[in-house]
């Protein structure tokens, strides 16, 4: 595997025009590739989202993490980007659809894209992941342990998002789901209602739980990362891209 790279900051236009970040990780080969949209969890645009970006990349795939934060000013932290963004009860829905569309549309500009997208999230990611696939025309998505799809939020967590069961109908495109079995945020029980409703309708999707594993599995630099299942869950992601999102 040749896994030569550019990654770096870059810009493209999101929602009405808005003028976004972006972390992009791209190989230098000239072979046709698939665009990976990386969507970050809440706490925002991170260093573990953008290795994620370069993990696509050394894997042949064009990867952009948009900071859905970047409205929250120029020249501001991440993290204080974060936080602004939480206190306002998080990414509308209509803008991170806007926003997801803006990425996908700044990957396929790229030289050597073969015009296939996927769309990939974790955590709060996971939900808004979903979201895309029910509102865009992409060629594939996965939640990873995305919350709030099927109940609403805590009262007191302060997030402004509502159930996505209701657009399942939409669903544009094959949908793999990660989940760890000891986690609340999704339950297995909401895991398993987004199943039963994916397959009364006929929707090409995949669900796996990981027995031991909670929330932010994936996630190398929290105490929750569990080596096995990460492991077993970036084969499930390579070889579901691999399937799909191929020139």
């Amino acid at each position: 595997m040749n896994d030569a790279m550019w990654a770096g900051t870059v810009a493209f236009p999101g929602h009405e025009g808005a003028e976004l970040e972006g972390y992009l990780a791209r190989p230098l080969s000239d072979a046709p590739r698939g665009g990976v949209v990386l969507i970050h969890h809440l706490p925002g645009y991170d260093a573990g989202t953008k290795e994620f970006a370069r993990t696509f990349a050394a894997h042949g795939y064009a990867a952009v993490v948009p900071n859905l934060y970047s409205r929250e000013g120029a020249g501001v932290s991440p993290d204080d980007q974060a936080a602004a963004a939480r206190a306002k009860g998080g990414v509308p829905d209509e803008q991170l659809v806007g926003d997801v569309a803006g990425a996908a549309a700044y990957l396929n500009s790229l030289e050597h894209a073969n015009g296939k997208i996927g769309v990939i999230g974790y955590c709060s990611g996971g939900r808004q992941a979903f979201l895309a696939a029910c509102s865009l025309d992409i060629d594939a998505a996965v939640d990873c342990y995305g919350a709030f799809v099927v109940s609403e939020p805590p009262k007191d967590a302060g997030l402004k998002m509502t159930p996505l069961l209701h657009r399942a109908p939409d669903l544009s495109c094959p949908l793999l789901g990660l989940f760890g079995e000891d986690d609340k945020a999704p339950p297995p029980d909401e895991v398993a209602a987004l199943d039963a409703e994916l397959t009364r309708l006929g929707k090409e999707h995949e669900f796996h739980t990981y027995p031991g594993a909670g929330h932010a599995f994936f996630a190398v630099e929290r105490p929750a990362f569990r080596p096995a299942a990460a492991k077993d869950g970036w084969e499930k992601i390579f070889a579901f891209f691999g399937r799909h999102l191929a020139a």
